[in-house]
């Protein structure tokens, strides 16, 4: 696996990383690409989350925390210089096999450090079952990118007054159910955050490409999305009707604008991973009666796990009309 190195040690905002990301998966022509990351206290939110239902608006805010959203589904995470970012593109296409592959290598090479450290769930690396990395993946060019978070020595109070809404009994709640579940990797091993860092590349990687400062300008290029305020705060109008549910596929949430019995728009927001052009599926139901049967036939030949990961086709259905998959 090649290591992707910038010619320049300096800090830069976390939507530059996602964009030298999308830069390697478009222009570089390699089966494995890595590299790590590191940036000042920053919110990112998932592609298909509302930000006000994800993030301390109040608090981010008064702490110059910055917040940018990301085009990986998946949940909010707090980043700070103690939480190691890591990026990983591949030219493997399967969710599953990505997934588990770049899980398994990661959880190896902390083992070799003498840490127990195990893939579990959907997308997390847990160290004696607390967790301590979560991933989160998307598609971009004919690739795939999985990146993550490993908590080194996160302020873990931060980490939750950052992502819990401005409730002071949730946040609370939050800070004692995270340091029952979450874990730091400074609490496990002696060795400082730059010594593991060396320790990972050399793992991981084998070879090193240099990026040019003609490389830098293009990855900039591409961060103007990252920045713009209709990536960061996307289009939410407002719906008529709500439906919720958590499955395999992880938080769903459908919100639906009904008028007159008709469907006339869709979205679904949560912390479920896409891998598909959902838009497709949203235009087939656009004008289309709300009621089972209706929905289920103009369904009929769709696979929504070629859409959303794991989400079967009973359970959108099931959620679309608040009735329990078998």
């Amino acid at each position: 696996m090649i290591y992707i190195a910038l010619p320049e040690d300096k800090i830069r905002r976390l939507s530059f990383y996602l964009s030298m990301e999308e830069y390697v998966a478009r222009f570089l022509d390699e089966e494995e690409c890595f590299f790590m990351w590191q940036v000042n206290p920053t919110v990112i939110f998932g592609r298909n989350q509302l930000m006000e239902n994800e993030v301390n608006l109040d608090y981010v805010k008064a702490n110059g925390i910055e917040t940018y959203r990301r085009k990986s589904g998946g949940g909010c995470v707090y980043a700070d210089f103690s939480n190691i970012m890591f990026s990983y593109i591949t030219k493997d296409f399967n969710v599953s096999f990505t997934f588990s592959k770049y899980l398994q290598r990661v959880s190896h090479t902390l083992q070799q450090l003498g840490i127990n450290a195990v893939a579990s769930g959907r997308n997390d690396i847990t160290i004696d079952e607390k967790k301590v990395s979560g991933n989160a993946f998307y598609r971009a060019s004919g690739k795939s990118i999985v990146h993550g978070t490993m908590l080194f020595n996160t302020d873990l109070e931060k980490l939750v007054l950052s992502i819990t809404p401005n409730n002071q009994k949730l946040i609370s709640k939050g800070i004692e159910s995270v340091r029952k579940r979450v874990t730091n990797l400074s609490e496990h091993f002696d060795m400082d955050i730059e010594a593991f860092k060396t320790f990972v590349r050399t793992h991981l990687c084998d070879s090193e490409r240099m990026l040019t400062e003609e490389e830098i300008v293009k990855i900039e290029e591409i961060e103007k999305e990252y920045l713009s305020e209709e990536f960061i705060f996307g289009n939410n109008p407002r719906y008529t009707l709500i439906k919720k549910d958590y499955n395999e596929a992880g938080e769903i949430e459908i919100r639906l604008e009904i008028k007159n019995n008709i469907i006339k728009d869709i979205n679904i927001v949560g912390d479920y991973f896409l891998i598909g052009d959902i838009g497709g599926i949203f235009k087939l139901l656009i004008n289309t009666p709300y009621d089972r049967e209706s929905v289920t036939k103009i369904l009929q030949d769709i696979k929504m796990e070629d859409y959303i990961f794991n989400l079967h086709k009973d359970h959108f259905i099931n959620t679309l009309f608040n009735e329990k998959a078998n």
